[in-house]
């Protein structure tokens, strides 16, 4: 039996998962959007996937990605996760996630939940592209723009446009699956509730 047609860049099992399973899929619970955003920052300068491959280890490291739990992390912590070998060891990236998790949650308390904030920049409703080609799909939109900036007005960092934009399409704001997927029609239908 012939797999189905798939976007280019699934090369494993690892990315076939995650892309079959999670890429362009509408997420709106916050512990896994949170997730979700300190992965993308940890994948700064790196492949996807040595994040997916590293993953399990990241979510035992940081207690699940509980922001709660996160916000209390101070030097002591820091050091432990610098210490594991199971996740992304740059001081700048554990740092950025641990202070994320503060900035989280104030955005939970000041909009009630993250997911209200965060789709805000897509009106609530996640936007259907029609790429062909890998080559049209943009590293960057306006609404990841807009998206960088009010997180970094939060105090979050590691959320620069390119960032916010791949955040975007893991957390499916956008549906960039190319439409010679099968995943295209999935994931449109997901979001549209047909």
């Amino acid at each position: 039996m012939a797999e189905a047609a798939t976007c280019p860049w699934v090369h494993d099992e690892y990315e076939r998962a995650y892309h079959d399973e999670e890429w362009g899929r509408p997420l709106h619970d916050d512990q896994k959007l949170f997730e979700m955003l300190v992965l993308e920052g940890m994948q700064a300068g790196l492949t996807w996937n040595l994040i997916l491959k590293r993953r399990a280890g990241m979510r035992q490291a940081f207690a699940g990605f509980n922001p709660v739990q996160m916000a209390t992390w101070g030097d002591e912590e820091k050091a432990a996760l610098l210490a594991n070998p199971a996740i992304i060891r740059n001081r700048a990236k554990v740092n950025a996630a641990v202070g994320n998790a503060a900035a989280f949650l104030q955005v939970q308390k000041e909009f009630g939940s993250f997911d209200a904030y965060i789709w805000g920049f897509v009106d609530g409703v996640p936007v259907q592209n029609s790429w062909d080609t890998g080559a049209q799909i943009p590293t960057s939109t306006p609404a990841a723009e807009a998206m960088s900036r009010d997180l970094k007005k939060r105090g979050f960092r590691f959320v620069g446009p390119t960032i916010c934009y791949a955040f975007m399409q893991a957390a499916g704001m956008v549906n960039d699956h190319l439409t010679s997927c099968a995943h295209h029609t999935i994931c449109r239908a997901l979001a549209t509730g047909q």
